[in-house]
Protein backbone atom coordinates (compact mmCIF):
# COMPACT_ATOMS: atom_id res chain seq x y z
CA UNK A 1 0.00 0.00 0.00
CA UNK A 2 1.53 3.33 -1.10
CA UNK A 3 1.09 6.83 0.38
CA UNK A 4 -1.59 7.76 -2.18
CA UNK A 5 -3.78 4.79 -1.20
CA UNK A 6 -3.29 5.52 2.49
CA UNK A 7 -4.33 9.16 1.99
CA UNK A 8 -7.34 7.98 0.00
CA UNK A 9 -8.43 5.70 2.87
CA UNK A 10 -7.88 8.53 5.36
CA UNK A 11 -9.99 10.87 3.22
CA UNK A 12 -12.82 8.33 3.03
CA UNK A 13 -12.71 7.81 6.81
CA UNK A 14 -12.93 11.57 7.38
CA UNK A 15 -15.77 12.06 4.86
CA UNK A 16 -17.79 9.07 6.08
CA UNK A 17 -17.41 10.22 9.69
CA UNK A 18 -18.30 13.84 8.88
CA UNK A 19 -21.53 12.75 7.17
CA UNK A 20 -22.83 11.52 10.50
CA UNK A 21 -22.24 14.79 12.40
CA UNK A 22 -25.65 16.48 11.78
CA UNK A 23 -27.56 13.31 12.67
CA UNK A 24 -25.51 12.66 15.79
CA UNK A 25 -25.78 16.26 17.00
CA UNK A 26 -29.55 16.32 16.49
CA UNK A 27 -29.91 13.00 18.32
CA UNK A 28 -27.88 14.24 21.28
CA UNK A 29 -29.87 17.48 21.41
CA UNK A 30 -33.09 15.47 21.61
CA UNK A 31 -31.63 13.21 24.29
CA UNK A 32 -30.31 16.13 26.33
CA UNK A 33 -33.66 17.90 26.07
CA UNK A 34 -35.48 14.77 27.27
CA UNK A 35 -33.06 14.43 30.21
CA UNK A 36 -32.98 18.14 31.03
CA UNK A 37 -36.66 18.91 30.92
CA UNK A 38 -37.93 15.33 31.33
CA UNK A 39 -41.22 16.10 29.65
CA UNK A 40 -43.49 13.07 29.42
CA UNK A 41 -44.91 14.43 26.18
CA UNK A 42 -41.42 14.82 24.70
CA UNK A 43 -40.46 11.27 25.62
CA UNK A 44 -43.69 9.94 24.15
CA UNK A 45 -43.19 11.91 20.92
CA UNK A 46 -39.63 10.66 20.40
CA UNK A 47 -40.16 7.17 21.76
CA UNK A 48 -41.06 5.15 18.68
CA UNK A 49 -43.45 7.90 17.47
CA UNK A 50 -46.26 5.86 18.95
CA UNK A 51 -47.37 2.78 17.05
CA UNK A 52 -45.94 4.20 13.82
CA UNK A 53 -42.35 3.73 15.07
CA UNK A 54 -41.27 0.81 12.82
CA UNK A 55 -43.05 2.33 9.80
CA UNK A 56 -41.42 5.75 10.23
CA UNK A 57 -38.07 4.16 11.11
CA UNK A 58 -38.02 1.97 7.99
CA UNK A 59 -39.02 4.85 5.68
CA UNK A 60 -36.38 7.17 7.14
CA UNK A 61 -33.80 4.40 7.15
CA UNK A 62 -34.09 3.78 3.41
CA UNK A 63 -32.87 7.31 2.62
CA UNK A 64 -29.34 6.82 1.18
CA UNK A 65 -27.18 7.76 4.17
CA UNK A 66 -25.95 5.91 7.25
CA UNK A 67 -26.08 8.79 9.74
CA UNK A 68 -29.70 8.18 10.71
CA UNK A 69 -28.92 4.67 11.94
CA UNK A 70 -26.30 6.18 14.26
CA UNK A 71 -28.87 8.67 15.57
CA UNK A 72 -31.38 5.84 16.10
CA UNK A 73 -28.80 3.90 18.12
CA UNK A 74 -28.20 6.88 20.39
CA UNK A 75 -31.93 7.38 20.94
CA UNK A 76 -32.39 3.68 21.64
CA UNK A 77 -29.49 3.65 24.11
CA UNK A 78 -31.17 6.50 25.98
CA UNK A 79 -34.46 4.59 26.11
CA UNK A 80 -36.23 6.83 23.58
CA UNK A 81 -36.78 4.28 20.79
CA UNK A 82 -38.32 0.82 20.88
CA UNK A 83 -36.30 -2.24 19.88
CA UNK A 84 -38.57 -2.84 16.89
CA UNK A 85 -38.12 0.72 15.65
CA UNK A 86 -34.33 0.44 15.94
CA UNK A 87 -34.28 -2.84 13.99
CA UNK A 88 -36.62 -1.37 11.36
CA UNK A 89 -34.11 1.45 10.85
CA UNK A 90 -31.18 -0.97 10.71
CA UNK A 91 -32.83 -3.34 8.22
CA UNK A 92 -33.92 -0.52 5.91
CA UNK A 93 -30.72 1.53 6.14
CA UNK A 94 -29.32 2.43 2.73
CA UNK A 95 -26.07 4.23 2.03
CA UNK A 96 -23.63 4.22 -0.89
CA UNK A 97 -25.21 1.10 -2.44
CA UNK A 98 -28.01 3.11 -4.06
CA UNK A 99 -25.83 5.71 -5.83
CA UNK A 100 -23.66 2.85 -7.12
CA UNK A 101 -26.65 0.97 -8.52
CA UNK A 102 -27.97 4.20 -10.01
CA UNK A 103 -24.64 4.79 -11.78
CA UNK A 104 -24.52 1.28 -13.28
CA UNK A 105 -26.73 0.47 -16.25
CA UNK A 106 -27.27 -3.08 -15.02
CA UNK A 107 -28.18 -1.99 -11.52
CA UNK A 108 -30.82 0.70 -12.04
CA UNK A 109 -33.66 -1.78 -12.43
CA UNK A 110 -32.83 -3.32 -9.04
CA UNK A 111 -33.10 -0.12 -7.01
CA UNK A 112 -36.86 -0.16 -6.43
CA UNK A 113 -37.03 -3.93 -5.70
CA UNK A 114 -34.10 -3.57 -3.29
CA UNK A 115 -35.51 -0.54 -1.50
CA UNK A 116 -39.01 -2.01 -1.41
CA UNK A 117 -37.79 -5.31 0.02
CA UNK A 118 -35.67 -3.60 2.70
CA UNK A 119 -38.54 -1.31 3.78
CA UNK A 120 -41.08 -4.15 3.90
CA UNK A 121 -38.68 -6.38 5.86
CA UNK A 122 -37.94 -3.52 8.27
CA UNK A 123 -41.62 -2.71 8.87
CA UNK A 124 -42.74 -6.33 9.36
CA UNK A 125 -39.80 -7.26 11.57
CA UNK A 126 -40.10 -4.06 13.60
CA UNK A 127 -43.79 -4.52 14.36
CA UNK A 128 -43.32 -8.23 15.14
CA UNK A 129 -40.54 -7.45 17.63
CA UNK A 130 -42.46 -4.58 19.26
CA UNK A 131 -45.53 -6.82 19.57
CA UNK A 132 -43.45 -9.51 21.25
CA UNK A 133 -41.81 -6.99 23.59
CA UNK A 134 -45.17 -5.44 24.52
CA UNK A 135 -46.53 -8.85 25.53
CA UNK A 136 -43.54 -10.57 27.12
CA UNK A 137 -40.63 -8.12 27.26
CA UNK A 138 -39.65 -5.58 29.88
CA UNK A 139 -40.13 -1.87 29.12
CA UNK A 140 -36.93 0.06 28.54
CA UNK A 141 -36.03 2.87 30.92
CA UNK A 142 -34.53 6.27 30.22
CA UNK A 143 -31.03 6.64 31.70
CA UNK A 144 -28.92 9.70 32.29
CA UNK A 145 -26.52 9.96 29.38
CA UNK A 146 -24.18 12.20 31.34
CA UNK A 147 -24.17 10.22 34.57
CA UNK A 148 -20.54 9.09 34.29
CA UNK A 149 -18.90 11.28 31.65
CA UNK A 150 -18.75 14.56 33.56
CA UNK A 151 -19.73 16.67 30.55
CA UNK A 152 -22.43 18.61 32.38
CA UNK A 153 -21.93 21.64 34.56
CA UNK A 154 -24.62 23.43 36.48
CA UNK A 155 -26.42 25.84 34.18
CA UNK A 156 -24.67 24.53 31.06
CA UNK A 157 -27.96 23.83 29.27
CA UNK A 158 -28.26 21.21 26.53
CA UNK A 159 -25.96 22.61 23.81
CA UNK A 160 -22.59 22.01 25.50
CA UNK A 161 -23.27 18.37 26.50
CA UNK A 162 -24.66 17.65 23.01
CA UNK A 163 -21.50 19.05 21.40
CA UNK A 164 -19.28 17.11 23.81
CA UNK A 165 -20.99 13.80 23.10
CA UNK A 166 -21.00 14.43 19.35
CA UNK A 167 -17.25 15.06 19.35
CA UNK A 168 -16.59 12.04 21.57
CA UNK A 169 -18.52 9.56 19.42
CA UNK A 170 -17.21 11.17 16.22
CA UNK A 171 -13.61 10.35 17.22
CA UNK A 172 -14.64 6.75 17.91
CA UNK A 173 -16.38 6.48 14.52
CA UNK A 174 -13.41 7.99 12.67
CA UNK A 175 -10.91 5.56 14.20
CA UNK A 176 -13.24 2.64 13.45
CA UNK A 177 -13.75 3.78 9.85
CA UNK A 178 -10.01 4.18 9.38
CA UNK A 179 -9.21 0.73 10.76
CA UNK A 180 -11.92 -1.01 8.73
CA UNK A 181 -10.97 0.89 5.58
CA UNK A 182 -7.38 -0.33 5.92
CA UNK A 183 -8.57 -3.91 6.50
CA UNK A 184 -10.86 -3.88 3.45
CA UNK A 185 -8.11 -2.41 1.27
CA UNK A 186 -5.63 -5.07 2.40
CA UNK A 187 -8.12 -7.92 1.85
CA UNK A 188 -9.20 -6.83 -1.61
CA UNK A 189 -12.37 -7.64 -3.52
CA UNK A 190 -11.08 -10.90 -4.98
CA UNK A 191 -10.49 -12.45 -1.57
CA UNK A 192 -13.81 -11.12 -0.32
CA UNK A 193 -15.55 -12.61 -3.35
CA UNK A 194 -14.01 -16.01 -2.57
CA UNK A 195 -15.07 -15.71 1.07
CA UNK A 196 -18.63 -15.00 -0.05
CA UNK A 197 -18.89 -18.45 -1.69
CA UNK A 198 -19.96 -17.50 -5.22
CA UNK A 199 -22.91 -19.59 -6.38
CA UNK A 200 -23.33 -21.44 -3.07
CA UNK A 201 -26.55 -21.77 -1.06
CA UNK A 202 -24.79 -20.47 2.04
CA UNK A 203 -23.86 -17.20 0.32
CA UNK A 204 -26.70 -15.13 1.91
CA UNK A 205 -25.55 -16.20 5.39
CA UNK A 206 -21.96 -15.18 4.66
CA UNK A 207 -23.07 -11.91 3.01
CA UNK A 208 -25.22 -11.06 6.04
CA UNK A 209 -22.22 -11.72 8.29
CA UNK A 210 -20.01 -9.43 6.18
CA UNK A 211 -22.77 -6.80 6.24
CA UNK A 212 -22.50 -6.58 10.03
CA UNK A 213 -19.10 -4.89 9.67
CA UNK A 214 -19.96 -1.30 10.75
CA UNK A 215 -18.58 0.61 7.79
CA UNK A 216 -20.25 2.14 4.74
CA UNK A 217 -17.47 0.77 2.51
CA UNK A 218 -18.83 -2.74 3.06
CA UNK A 219 -22.07 -1.94 1.21
CA UNK A 220 -20.00 -0.50 -1.64
CA UNK A 221 -17.98 -3.72 -1.89
CA UNK A 222 -21.08 -5.93 -1.75
CA UNK A 223 -22.73 -3.86 -4.50
CA UNK A 224 -19.62 -4.07 -6.68
CA UNK A 225 -19.56 -7.84 -6.28
CA UNK A 226 -23.26 -8.01 -7.21
CA UNK A 227 -22.71 -5.88 -10.33
CA UNK A 228 -19.75 -8.10 -11.26
CA UNK A 229 -21.94 -11.22 -11.01
CA UNK A 230 -20.20 -12.66 -7.94
CA UNK A 231 -23.17 -12.08 -5.64
CA UNK A 232 -26.84 -13.02 -6.10
CA UNK A 233 -29.58 -10.45 -5.53
CA UNK A 234 -30.74 -12.38 -2.45
CA UNK A 235 -27.22 -12.30 -1.03
CA UNK A 236 -26.94 -8.58 -1.76
CA UNK A 237 -30.24 -8.05 0.06
CA UNK A 238 -28.96 -10.08 3.03
CA UNK A 239 -25.73 -8.08 3.24
CA UNK A 240 -27.44 -4.70 2.90
CA UNK A 241 -30.18 -5.56 5.43
CA UNK A 242 -27.63 -6.49 8.08
CA UNK A 243 -25.44 -3.56 7.06
CA UNK A 244 -26.63 -0.84 9.44
CA UNK A 245 -23.50 1.22 8.79
CA UNK A 246 -22.43 3.35 11.72
CA UNK A 247 -25.54 2.36 13.67
CA UNK A 248 -24.08 -0.87 15.01
CA UNK A 249 -20.83 0.80 16.01
CA UNK A 250 -22.69 3.50 17.94
CA UNK A 251 -25.04 0.94 19.54
CA UNK A 252 -22.14 -1.16 20.85
CA UNK A 253 -20.41 1.95 22.14
CA UNK A 254 -23.36 3.72 23.76
CA UNK A 255 -25.87 1.08 24.92
CA UNK A 256 -24.99 -0.16 28.40
CA UNK A 257 -26.67 -3.56 28.17
CA UNK A 258 -24.22 -5.92 26.49
CA UNK A 259 -26.79 -8.70 26.54
CA UNK A 260 -29.29 -6.48 24.74
CA UNK A 261 -26.67 -5.54 22.15
CA UNK A 262 -25.94 -9.21 21.44
CA UNK A 263 -29.66 -9.92 21.07
CA UNK A 264 -30.12 -7.05 18.62
CA UNK A 265 -27.12 -8.07 16.50
CA UNK A 266 -28.32 -11.70 16.48
CA UNK A 267 -31.84 -10.67 15.44
CA UNK A 268 -30.49 -8.38 12.73
CA UNK A 269 -28.28 -11.13 11.33
CA UNK A 270 -30.97 -13.82 11.45
CA UNK A 271 -33.64 -11.68 9.78
CA UNK A 272 -31.24 -10.46 7.08
CA UNK A 273 -29.83 -13.92 6.32
CA UNK A 274 -33.20 -15.72 6.23
CA UNK A 275 -34.88 -13.05 4.08
CA UNK A 276 -31.87 -13.04 1.76
CA UNK A 277 -31.97 -16.83 1.51
CA UNK A 278 -35.69 -16.77 0.64
CA UNK A 279 -35.06 -14.31 -2.21
CA UNK A 280 -31.93 -16.25 -3.26
CA UNK A 281 -33.97 -19.47 -3.59
CA UNK A 282 -36.85 -17.82 -5.48
CA UNK A 283 -34.82 -15.67 -7.83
Amino acid sequence: MDLHELLHILEHALVDSAKAVPFLFLAYLLMEAAEHYHSAKMEKAISGIGKAGPLVGALLGCVPQCGFSASASNLFAAGLLSRGTLLAVFLATSDEALPMLLGAAGGRGMILPLLGAKVVIGILAGYAIDFYMSRWGRPRELFDLCEDCGCEEEGSGILKPALWHTGHILLYIFLLNLGLGLAIELLGEELLGAILLKGRLLQPFVAALVGLIPNCAVSVTLTQLYLAGSLSFGSLLAGLCSGAGLGLAVLLKMNRSKRENIQIVALLYAIAALCGLAVHLVF
